[in-house]
């Protein structure tokens, strides 16, 4: 019986189940149907129904919560009877499912009436919104009319006073104009002398500079000129980076040969105290004409041209190193290296920048390659040098001072020894004074004990008795 009751309830639930989805189908179709026909009449006045389609989803809310509200209470009627038809027969289980779909005939007449309602509601409220657009439309119409109308007036009324200032407007830019006109032409005029005369002036400048520009130039091609200024410009640089007594110009540095170098450093040499003298040849060279065709062939941007004025400006700074070291270099009296100096920047950038130039011209020619920048830094650290010279120097003028001091208090030593023995003498000398004292005092402490006819042999015997201790 309970298995038949368990069928029973379960065929009752799967037809009840069917029944919902039939009924929601049913429902879907018929709200998608209405939602169509609401969607066309949105399409043509969705500007225009904005409050009914708010009413409509107002209303649809509320069907949908009391629909919610029927499916539950209707659920939990269908949860009851089920449970009692676990309990009941085959009967209750048929007036069960007969009282089911009464019911649901029912909730479904109750549908679609409500949707039918609520079709007429909204058709009657888009008919007298329709309405209410029309009688705005004429509304608006009329007021756009007259609106029209007052600014075609106002427009025409704005014509004519800005007709009336533009004719003031021109007859006073007119006045003004010509005085400004006058003004500035006289101005101009007047600006136009005196940039005349500052062109004349800056003519006469620039001839002079010309000029300027040619005796440079002249210097720089003439050789021997060249020559002069590379080596000005290396004695202003030693001039200020050392003190006169630090280098000397024109120095013969071989012996037997009358070559004389620009300028040579004075450097220690390994007998300090003797003052030795170790010179360091300095020279100046100024290829000028490699240099140039090298800058101009690289304006050009002729690769062929840098590549022969590189070559040659490369040759030309061997020659000019080749001829330091055998013209200057001549250890001991030289160190066994000399610098190169080369007195513009651009020209010393191009031959460190030849490749394995700098390091040929150390190990081959023992000749350093320095420009305005680097030979000050080279000098400072010569100065360096100098500086730790002078400490040395200094140290061994300390040393031979503190010689003399020890020789002296080694004498100093030997008159302490002399005074200790005299005082040692002068020690013993006292003691035996005490010695004497004490005996003395022990026989005056006899005296008033002797008569008086013995005083006599009682000083003998303390005269004995004194040279008996000074002998023992």
């Amino acid at each position: 019986m309970r298995i038949d009751s368990a069928t029973t309830a379960r065929e009752g639930r799967e037809e009840l189940t069917r029944t919902f989805v039939s009924i929601g189908e049913s429902l879907l179709n018929r709200l998608a149907e209405n939602s169509e026909l609401q969607q066309n009449a949105l399409q043509n006045f969705s500007n225009q129904f904005q409050t009914s389609a708010q009413s409509f989803q107002d209303s649809t809310e509320k069907f949908r919560l009391t629909l919610e509200q029927s499916l539950k209470s209707f659920e939990v009627e269908i949860s009851n009877k089920l449970e009692k038809t676990r309990e009941d027969s085959n009967y209750s289980a048929l007036q069960l499912r007969n009282e089911v779909l009464s019911a649901l005939t029912t909730f479904n007449d109750l549908v679609l009436k409500g949707i039918g309602e609520m079709a007429q509601l909204q058709k009657g409220q888009l008919e007298t919104f329709s309405e209410n657009i029309s009688k705005l439309t004429l509304s608006n119409e009329t007021k756009l009319e007259t609106l029209r109308e007052m600014v075609e007036r106002k427009l025409n009324q704005i014509q004519e006073d800005n007709a009336k200032q533009i004719e003031q407007m021109r007859i006073t830019v007119d006045e003004k104009l010509q005085g400004t006109l006058e003004k500035r032409l006289g101005d101009s005029f007047r600006l136009v002398s005196e940039r005349l005369e500052q062109v004349h002036k800056g003519l006469g400048e620039m001839q002079s500079l010309a000029s300027g520009v040619g005796d440079l130039k002249r210097v720089l091609t003439n050789v021997k000129a060249r020559g002069g200024w590379g080596e000005v410009q290396l004695g202003a640089i030693l001039e200020q980076m050392l003190t006169p007594d630090q280098f000397e110009k024109n120095v013969k540095t071989k012996d037997g040969s009358d070559e004389v170098v620009e300028y040579a450093i004075k450097l220690p040499g390994q007998d300090l105290d003797k003052m030795d003298v170790v010179w360091l040849p300095v020279d100046s060279k100024f290829p000028i004409e490699d240099y140039q065709r090298l800058v101009d062939a690289q304006e050009r941007a002729d690769l062929t041209s840098v590549t022969e004025a590189s070559n040659s400006l490369r040759a030309r700074a061997i020659s000019c190193a080749k001829e330091i070291s055998l013209k200057y270099l001549y250890p001991p009296n030289t160190t066994d290296f000399g610098i190169m100096f080369l007195p513009v920047e651009g020209l010393y950038a191009e031959v460190i920048r030849q490749p394995g130039l700098i390091e040929e011209l150390q190990h081959s020619y023992r000749v350093v390659v320095t420009g305005p920048t680097t030979f000050a830094a080279l000098l400072n650290s010569l100065q360096m040098g100098f500086r730790t010279l002078k400490i040395q120097k200094q140290s061994s003028e300390v040393w031979k001072i503190l010689s003399a001091v020890k020789t002296e208090f080694d004498k100093f030593g030997s008159a302490i020894d002399a005074v200790k023995k005299k005082l040692q003498e002068a020690s013993n000398k006292i003691e035996d004074v005490d010695t004497r004292t004490r005996a003395v005092r022990r026989r005056l402490r006899k005296v008033e004990e002797l008569p008086s006819s013995e005083k006599a042999s009682m000083i003998l015997e303390i005269s004995e008795s004194i040279d008996e201790d000074k002998d023992a």
